[in-house]
């Protein structure tokens, strides 16, 4: 009896982790990060290592030689978080020391740190050559239609 009740414990629990292991990819492309810019920029699409290089403040500048502008939520806010994992493939400290060490050794500045998404949205709406990121639009966003571009990431 004793050894009974222990299989359904033991068959209960990987039931539950068999959920717990398809749920997380269910929930994690739900929510997916898109990368967007100023409707002023001409690229529809970056290639990932491309991304990594603008976020990393490596390439200054868009195709048509105009300026790029960052801007990115604090380090600690959950979207921002999942941008550099999901679509830089680094941890948000990672970013966070090569911006410091770019600003302190005088080679470069850091992004514009914004609070909040809505911010984010409205700071790359009204600046030219800006990029930046959100949540994929939803019914609930009151997101204008074609206020900015979505930039496709290729692999």
């Amino acid at each position: 009896m004793g050894l009974l009740s222990y299989k359904d414990r033991t068959i209960k629990k990987l039931i539950l982790l068999s959920f717990l292991i398809i749920g997380i990819p269910i929930a994690s492309s739900a929510y997916a990060v898109e990368v967007i810019a100023h409707i002023s920029v001409k690229d529809s699409t970056l290639s990932t290592s491309q991304l990594k290089r603008i976020y990393t403040m490596r390439q200054l500048r868009w195709s048509d030689n105009s300026t790029i502008k960052v801007f990115v939520l604090p380090s600690q806010h959950e979207l921002h978080q999942r941008f550099s994992k999901e679509r830089l493939q680094v941890f948000p400290y990672q970013l966070n020391r090569i911006w410091h060490k770019l600003t302190y050794s005088g080679l470069g500045v850091a992004p514009t740190i914004v609070k909040t998404p809505e911010a984010l949205f409205n700071a790359i709406k009204s600046t030219p050559g800006a990029i930046g990121y959100i949540d994929t639009p939803s019914q609930d966003n009151n997101l204008d239609e074609g206020a900015v571009n979505v930039i496709k990431i290729e692999n």
